[in-house]
């Protein structure tokens, strides 16, 4: 197992750009690791982007955001492309993605992984890899009812404070997903812990994602 560590010195900003197609999302797939990135680089600028919710769920995600990212210089944006329409609304979502590209040059970026069998998951995705051709991308993995995960190759240990925070947070701000039979916290501990036992996390519990590029040199 390689390991390695972002090239980043303390005391420099780093930049990283979170996608989501709906409003949990980031939060689910790469929640926790978040977390500890802020506490490793406290001067971490986030740029938050989802691209799917009603003003109800948009505000869940401003208020998910604000526990996720407290104390960070952060930004977060909404969407209100159709939820299950994505590849439909492709050229519009695209636009979004072409003024990202404008304004950021992130160091990471976090997006739903390629293969997810959700098509507005598939379509973040796509976009993220055409449009970020020379960054690093860390692809993450939502657990639902289609199924379709997989075996990541990318996993970073989360300790305990992460993993109750991560959950912690999840339940409280999303309160429209809590009658959801998957939406609970031993789903979220459920796949963080066996993401640990891949990959002999010494905390018990990992978030796996997928690396298509990733230079260690």
């Amino acid at each position: 197992m390689i390991r390695f560590r972002l090239d980043r010195a303390e005391q420099e900003p780093l930049t990283v750009l979170c996608l989501g197609a709906h409003s949990d999302d980031i939060e689910i797939g790469c929640g926790a690791t978040l977390l500890q990135l802020l506490a490793a680089y406290p001067k971490t600028c986030v740029h938050w982007v989802v691209f799917s919710g009603s003003e109800e769920r948009a505000g869940e995600t401003r208020h998910s955001a604000s526990l996720f990212l407290q104390g960070a210089a952060a930004a977060v944006e909404t969407h209100e492309f159709r939820d299950g329409f994505f590849p439909y609304e492709g050229a519009a979502i695209k636009e979004v993605y072409e003024a990202l590209k404008g304004r950021l040059s992130p160091d990471l970026v976090f997006t739903h992984h390629a293969r997810d069998h959700h098509q507005d998951h598939r379509v973040v995705s796509e976009l993220t890899w055409n449009t970020f051709r020379d960054h690093t991308i860390l692809e993450y993995e939502i657990p639902k009812y289609d199924g379709g995960l997989s075996t990541p190759n990318v996993f970073v240990p989360v300790d305990e404070q992460a993993r109750r925070r991560k959950v912690e947070y999840l339940m409280t701000a999303f309160g429209t997903q809590r009658d959801k039979r998957w939406f609970n916290d031993a789903t979220f501990d459920g796949l963080m812990r066996l993401r640990g036992v891949e990959s002999a996390s010494p905390t018990g519990y990992a978030e796996g994602f997928h690396g298509r590029k990733i230079t260690i040199l």
